[in-house]
């Protein structure tokens, strides 16, 4: 009798155990850690085809301390506030000139008091958006299509010299589309009339994309590799350096430099090709040191990207969100699944991301599933991961945060117990989808111990000890 009571209490316990790892396992297969979900916009009334694509690029900006975000889609752009309790609010649409279900291309960028709005299918046109009226509203104010706009690719926009570059136009005048111009510079001196100042490079087709900061600009050329130029005089740019050929080469597609300008990530948008993570030398010479990404194995394809001088936040089509490490040899620190529809074509799913938003939140367009915004603490990753679980800071006072932290962020589902010296709990919290947990410090100074339970891979129960000190 006594051994069959022991036999059930095993069992009852293992099939806790497996029931626990196996929902941690799902968990895991959704691919979201270290980051927070806050919210969530879309639409099933817009227009789509049959792969129900309605969505596309996205951008952010701040005015009067307000963060705005704006997703582009079949039948237009959208603007959004960001309210304090983390909400996407409407608050402005302007229809494309185009609008259809063909529309699978919409990019944006910020300079003052307007938006700038690009579409690369059918009648499109360059549409120039008054945002001073916001949070109330946003109004058109011109809608360029003739010899110098018509579908365009992408935009950037030099904020600090006036200059927005328009990639891949093909003007159209009269609804006749002209021959495709690889990149032309407009001057923003007045921001609602762009008048042309340069247009080439004349000796490749294609210049997809491109970043640009202080006159210097890092062009994405598709199968011919990057380029950069010197636009101090934007009417005769300075040809300064290139990165024709490199390992693992694709169609170069989107970069970007870090605060500091010492690295440049960019991406091949490509099956199967990793991100690279490049030393900006002398010169603006771009060096690849290294090679990352997420699932290349079964030929993923990374999109969009933006970096701090820490981090590199990547939407990863099918993919989603991903977010890497890159002090070092890049590693991926947190990522949110936005797609998780199983598809054999790898260009679905996230296409845009914005992380500069001075509030730690990000936001993420996917191409089925709309406006993402999430947050993400970047505070506790610049601290190096320790081999074990890690509490910090040790010792630590009453009414500060302290943190648990798996060792290199590898478990991101455990238990945490805190008992005081009496062993008694004081408190105890379940961390789901994180590598980490902030807890309050206790109330009362002294010794505690914090007992960690996780389970391993094989679905078995793990135990750690630590010690914290309150004072």
């Amino acid at each position: 009798m006594f051994l069959s009571l022991l036999l059930n209490d095993y069992c009852v316990n293992r099939i806790i155990y497996i029931f626990y790892f196996f929902c941690s396992t799902l968990l895991q297969a959704q691919e979201q850690k270290n980051i927070t979900f806050l919210d969530n916009w879309s639409e099933d009334t817009l227009v789509t085809n049959t792969s129900l694509v309605r969505y596309s690029g996205c951008w952010g900006f701040t005015r009067n301390a307000i963060e705005y975000a704006i997703i582009g889609s079949t039948e237009g752009t959208h603007f959004f506030k960001l309210s304090t309790d983390n909400k996407l609010i409407q608050c402005g649409f302007i229809e494309g000139r185009f609008n259809s279900s063909q529309v699978v291309h919409r990019e944006f960028k910020t300079f003052g008091n307007y938006a700038y709005s690009i579409c690369d299918e059918g009648n499109s046109s360059l549409q120039i958006i008054d945002l001073s009226y916001l949070p109330d509203s946003v109004v058109k104010v011109a809608d360029i299509q003739d010899v110098n706009f018509g579908k365009v690719h992408n935009l950037t926009i030099d904020t600090s010299n006036a200059l927005l570059y328009a990639c891949l136009v093909t003007p159209i005048v009269a609804g006749n589309p002209l021959s495709l111009v690889p990149l032309r510079v407009f001057s923003l001196s007045d921001p609602i009339n762009p008048v042309l100042i340069w247009e080439g490079p004349s000796d490749i087709p294609i210049v997809h994309d491109c970043y640009v900061r202080d006159n210097i600009a890092i062009l994405n050329c598709g199968d011919e590799g990057l380029r950069v130029y010197d636009f101090t005089n934007a009417a005769a740019p300075n040809y300064i350096n290139n990165l024709t050929f490199y390992q693992d080469q694709g169609y170069n597609h989107q970069g970007w430099l870090s605060p500091n300008g010492l690295t440049y990530i960019f991406a091949d948008e490509t099956n199967g090709k990793r991100v690279k993570k490049c030393t900006v030398g002398s010169n603006y010479s771009i060096q690849v040191d290294s090679y990352f990404g997420t699932n290349y194995e079964n030929n993923s394809v990374p999109h969009n990207i933006m970096c701090t001088d820490q981090f590199a936040f990547i939407a990863y089509y099918n993919e989603g969100l991903r977010i890497f490490d890159i002090r070092k040899n890049p590693v991926e620190v947190a990522s949110y699944d936005t797609y998780t529809t199983s598809s054999n074509f790898k260009m679905n799913g996230a296409w845009g991301v914005f992380s500069n938003y001075s509030s730690g939140r990000i936001i993420v367009s996917d191409r089925q599933n709309g406006l993402f915004l999430f947050h993400f603490d970047q505070a506790v990753f610049l601290n190096e991961a320790a081999d074990e679980f890690s509490v910090y800071p040790n010792p630590t006072s009453i009414n500060e945060e302290f943190t648990v932290r798996s060792g290199n962020d590898k478990i991101a589902e455990f238990n945490v117990k805190i008992f005081n010296i009496a062993g008694e709990l004081v408190q105890t919290e379940n961390i789901y989808n994180h590598s980490f947990g902030s807890f309050s410090s206790p109330v009362v100074s002294g010794l505690y111990t914090i007992k960690i339970e996780y389970f391993n891979y094989l679905g078995e129960k793990e135990i750690i000890f630590s010690k914290l000190i309150c004072q």
